[in-house]
């Protein structure tokens, strides 16, 4: 058993499925074999299918006929919110071992439903919060549980989305509409819910939560905007111009060929010439004002947990850079972990800060997106079906931080009405 290869099938060869996971999959031959893809796209299964090895006999365009039968050891999960909860029954049903992309679901019943099949199929479920796994907050759960700064009292979180990515995601892409995506502050921050929960050590009892679209709206466009930007005059001056976020970002980045978000607009390998046909006639190329989006673009949540730790989570588009910034605050200190800043810090009251930096936390894993936190939940997979550790986020514990998520939401679309967790 030591030496156990694990065969591994892959539905959704997307940028997580296949560009992240499969990748990192592939660079462990000794423990992890992929041998099956599914994803309706030809041109991705024929792409990933010859990077992977997998035979053309493999390769599923339709659902259905992929889960016939089993396939592999372990299925990873990597398609649209929608489709977690069904593609994760029949994966258990098959008896799959399952690594889940989030968020799981937007519903409570649902979460009920997978915790009861896995019950009853005793299968291994492993949800993919990475942030988990990155080295910056791995060293702020280190700091915390050394009782350096006493007993935690409140956390203040801010998710600064930034603007473009915003754009990108929650008004022109995937996860803009609540017809068919999970709502933004599950979509977007299950991360955050999850550390929030992982590190006040205890569950949510009760929240409130408000939040709004405020300003991607037609009331909001210029009277001079088109509806696509490659028709606008504002093509070379608008701050949300496709042509600014995709192919002038595209060049600051050196022209890569196959990174997010270019990956997402055009196939592989990118070009000028792609991204200039995308922008001209797919959907990342409309304009910010004419969109089909109403999900909110900022969202605050207060929570209670039933340890009587309290947090805030700020999620916010409005910001020139991305990343997170924690304030843990503490009976004998503080701690912060700023990513722009790219520091972890304590401060000790009456006593000297300790800083750390975040570079050289993640220099093992430079490269590797989420701080880190992908190369290491994929390089640990292999542990956990081993049974050699405890795994981090398991579906019970994932099903927690999604309950949050469910119960901010139904907040929200009640005006901040406060809602208790565990009805």
């Amino acid at each position: 058993m030591e030496n156990k290869v694990f065969t591994v099938a892959i539905i959704g060869a997307g940028s997580r499925g296949a560009d992240i996971y499969g990748r990192l999959l592939m660079q462990l031959p000794e423990k992890f074999k992929i041998v099956a893809l599914c994803d309706p796209r030809q041109n991705r299964l024929d792409s990933f299918g010859a990077e992977f090895g997998v035979s053309e006999c493999e390769r599923y365009t339709d659902e259905n006929t992929f889960f016939e039968k089993k396939r592999a050891d372990v299925l990873v999960i990597a398609t649209l919110d929608s489709d977690h909860v069904r593609q994760c029954l029949k994966a258990f049903e098959l008896g799959y071992d399952v690594l889940l992309e989030k968020p799981i679901t937007e519903h409570r019943e649902e979460c009920e439903q997978l915790l009861a099949a896995q019950k009853k199929y005793g299968r291994k479920a492993f949800v993919c919060h990475v942030l988990r796994y990155a080295p910056a907050f791995v060293k702020a759960g280190e700091l915390l549980d050394s009782g350096a700064i006493g007993r935690l009292v409140s956390i203040d979180t801010v998710e600064n989305i930034t603007y473009w990515h915003y754009a990108h995601s929650y008004v022109r892409g995937n996860w803009r509409n609540r017809k068919i995506a999970a709502p933004i502050i599950l979509a977007k921050c299950s991360h955050d819910l999850d550390l929030l929960q992982h590190y006040a050590k205890s569950k949510c009892k009760s929240l409130s939560s408000v939040g709004d679209l405020t300003y991607f709206t037609a009331e909001n466009a210029p009277a001079n905007a088109a509806k696509r930007c490659a028709d606008c005059q504002l093509l070379e001056t608008c701050p949300y111009s496709a042509k600014r976020i995709y192919v002038e970002r595209w060049h600051e980045r050196g022209c890569p060929t196959d990174k997010w978000p270019y990956n997402i607009i055009n196939s592989a390998p990118t070009t000028e010439e792609k991204l200039y046909e995308a922008i001209k006639n797919g959907p990342y190329g409309r304009c910010v004002y004419h969109c089909d989006n109403n999900v909110p673009d900022h969202q605050i949540v207060t929570m209670t947990f039933e340890n009587g730790v309290k947090a805030t989570l700020n999620m916010m588009t409005f910001s020139k850079e991305a990343g997170r910034r924690m304030n843990f605050y503490g009976t004998l200190g503080e701690i912060i972990l700023d990513e722009e800043k790219g520091i972890v810090e304590m401060r000790i009251f009456g006593g000297e800060n300790v800083t750390y930096s975040i570079n050289e936390l993640i220099k093992e894993t430079s490269g590797y997106g989420h701080g880190g936190g992908d190369y290491v939940l994929i390089n640990e997979l292999y542990d956990i079906l081993m049974g050699h550790t405890t795994q981090g986020t398991s579906l019970e514990e994932s099903v927690e931080s999604h309950l949050m998520g469910i119960c901010a939401e139904e907040s929200r679309l009640n005006g901040g009405k406060l809602i208790y967790v565990h009805k």
